[in-house]
């Protein structure tokens, strides 16, 4: 995942999207674009655990498969 941020990286700037959209005070344009970023980060996140569990899968298929 080349230019994208790490699951850390991403899930800290989500945490800070977060508290900036709870927090309020923004104008409309600036929250529906904290609110998109959101988003993506979160798509971000999503993609790195998917591409760990099928990793994961792999491997526990790799080790439990008889040996040939």
């Amino acid at each position: 995942m080349p230019d994208e941020p790490s699951y850390e990286q991403a899930r800290a700037e989500l945490r800070d999207v977060v508290a900036k959209l709870e927090s309020g005070g923004q104008p409309l344009e600036e929250s529906l674009a904290l609110w998109e970023r959101g988003e993506q980060l979160a798509d971000i996140c999503q993609r790195w655990l998917d591409d760990a569990g099928t990793r994961l899968d792999e491997a526990i298929a790799r080790h439990d498969s008889p040996e040939q």
